[in-house]
């Protein structure tokens, strides 16, 4: 078996922001269980595309076209978004 793994870059951006998200003050109220972060996390990413990459050289590159504040704005809308279901319907 190879060292090779496959990032999936907007899964990296996405689980960084959640986590800065759910520690800021305008979450403080939020649930901050491992299974309401983690629905957070699955919610948005089932709406946003992957972009899976092979290497970190891939990565990096990946990384640097999908930081823009455009792709960060609807990142964070879907992030939003699924913070307000997981709010009404947590499973914990």
């Amino acid at each position: 078996m190879s060292n090779v793994k496959l990032i999936n870059v907007t899964e990296e951006i996405v689980r960084g922001l959640v986590s800065f998200l759910l520690h800021g003050v305008e979450y403080q109220t939020f649930c901050h269980c491992e299974q309401c972060e983690m629905d957070v996390n699955a919610i948005a990413l089932n709406a946003l595309p992957t972009r899976y990459v092979a290497s970190e050289k891939a990565r990096d590159a990946v990384f640097k076209q999908l930081n823009t504040p455009e792709n960060i704005e609807e990142i964070n809308k879907q992030i939003i978004h699924a913070l307000h279901i997981v709010g009404r319907n947590p499973r914990h």
